[in-house]
């Protein structure tokens, strides 16, 4: 009774928006009668058919560490640089270091934490990470990961997008429009924080339409606003959505343009289905008092983080494609020590659970899990603090899980901890490696925009093989 008449043609022209709304009315109404929601495989996406060669990983977890941990007190140990203490870089080998900006090569500063050598691949893992050290044959850690950029937004854009622009989508966009999802009633890209301030870039869709774009889940109560008004029937919010499909439709026809209205409807739809699936994937009453203790729910400095990482494991229980938990609290220009121990408790141990519990339910081997930040930080004394500096031109991240060869080191940096010198590996080429994880050739995902084929890695990024052994 709300809509105006309308041809075929209009029918056919507004679907792709309007039926999805219509969709989630019928949804309810199942739900009402006490039918199950569907669930399906590479739903509503351009590109599920775009996988080219056998895939070693269908989910993505980032566990994104803003503000840029110091490679040199976590995951590249530097006796040379403990030698080193307050001196300024010797001639041999800053020979061998390509220019810095914002960085001084004088007063370098040792770390203040010992490393030690762990599991049967003898990788050394800093003091910082006693608990993740344990899961070290599960891990590839590239030490010579290296960018351009020493400023914090266009260095994370291009950790996150690939340039430092902030004009492109994110990973998370991008993997979401390229593979769909595996459960139509959850979102394909979720996002944590703790303690982080995001930019919107970093999980932004950029140019591809807007429905891609990462959902920020709130730390206290999940997914916001789920539940239906008090005295409000399911079959009343059946009513509603048909009433407000018809009148998107009806505006739909004289909009100039559609993405923005096209996300909206979207939204409303995925909303709608969220409210019957979400509360029971972030529930975590059924998890039992061990797990939870295991991710270090029972401590004050590890409950968020903790939390965020069983709501995690959950999610990749139910098919959602990728997610991305950010930690804060990294950019240690002064009080190095104290503030990297504070980071490192609240993460380590939740971060290990994940990893172990992962691997006990059989799901590390489908799930592919990446460490780091937008980049490293000098080994000098900033000022006359005990901070460093910035620095993009070598940093250690690592990947485990998802065919991910574990129990490995790639690259190097120089001795001292400034720049990759050996196997350098640019945030595009870790995109590559991730799509190739995911059986996508990094030329295959692509997206017309302004008249060009646009794609993950920019102009391109080198699959690191040695990854995956």
């Amino acid at each position: 009774m709300f809509d105006a008449p309308f041809t075929r043609r209009d029918l056919l022209h507004t679907s792709s928006f309007g039926l999805g709304t219509i969709a989630l009315a019928e949804l309810l109404r199942e739900e009402s009668r006490g039918a199950t929601p569907a669930v399906s495989a590479d739903t509503a996406s351009p590109g599920a058919a775009i996988r080219s060669h056998r895939a070693t990983a269908t989910s993505v977890i980032f566990l994104f560490m803003g503000g840029g941990p110091s490679q040199v007190d976590t995951w590249d140990p530097k006796p040379e640089l403990t030698r080193l203490h307050k001196q300024t870089v010797p001639d041999s080998i800053a020979a061998g270091i390509p220019k810095i900006a914002r960085a001084p090569l004088h007063n370098l500063m040792a770390s203040s934490f010992s490393f030690h050598k762990h599991g049967e691949s003898g990788i050394e893992v800093s003091e910082l990470y006693p608990n993740v050290a344990q899961r070290v044959d599960d891990l590839c850690v590239i030490r010579s990961c290296r960018h351009d950029s020493p400023i914090h937004a266009p260095a994370e854009f291009i950790a996150t997008t690939g340039t430092g622009l902030g004009d492109r989508p994110s990973l998370g966009a991008w993997l979401t429009y390229g593979l769909g999802s595996e459960n139509r009633n959850l979102p394909s890209f979720v996002v944590f924080k703790a303690g982080e301030t995001i930019r919107p870039p970093a999980i932004g869709a950029g140019f591809l339409p807007a429905q891609y774009q990462g959902m920020l889940v709130d730390g206290e109560k999940g997914v916001p606003n789920l539940s239906l008004p008090p005295g409000v029937p399911m079959a009343e919010r059946s009513r509603q959505l048909e009433l407000l499909d018809s009148l998107n439709r009806r505006h739909l026809r004289n909009a100039t343009s559609h993405n923005e209205l096209n996300a909206r409807i979207e939204a409303y739809a995925a909303t709608g289905r969220l409210q019957l699936t979400a509360p029971a994937a972030f529930d975590l009453s059924p998890e039992t008092a061990e797990t939870q203790q295991m991710y270090g729910l029972d401590q004050k400095e590890t409950a968020e983080f903790g939390k965020y990482c069983l709501w995690t494991r959950r999610l990749v229980e139910r098919g959602v494609r990728f997610i991305q938990l950010r930690s804060g609290g990294w950019d240690a220009h002064s009080k190095l020590r104290d503030e990297h121990r504070k980071t490192c408790l609240a993460t380590d141990r939740p971060i290990a659970a994940l990893l172990a519990d992962l691997k006990q339910r059989g799901l590390l081997d489908t799930t592919l899990v990446i460490w780091g930040g937008e980049f490293g930080r000098t080994p000098t004394m900033q000022g006359d603090s005990d901070g460093r500096d910035h620095s993009p031109s070598g940093y250690s991240m690592w990947l485990a899980g998802g065919g991910v060869k574990g129990g490995q080191i790639i690259g190097s940096t120089d001795p001292v901890g400034y720049a990759a010198i050996e196997k350098p590996v640019h945030p595009n080429d870790l995109h590559a490696t991730i799509l190739h994880a995911l059986g996508v050739d990094q030329h295959h995902l692509t997206y017309r925009h302004r008249n060009r084929n646009e794609m993950l890695t920019v102009n391109g990024g080198k699959v690191v093989q040695e990854v995956f052994g």
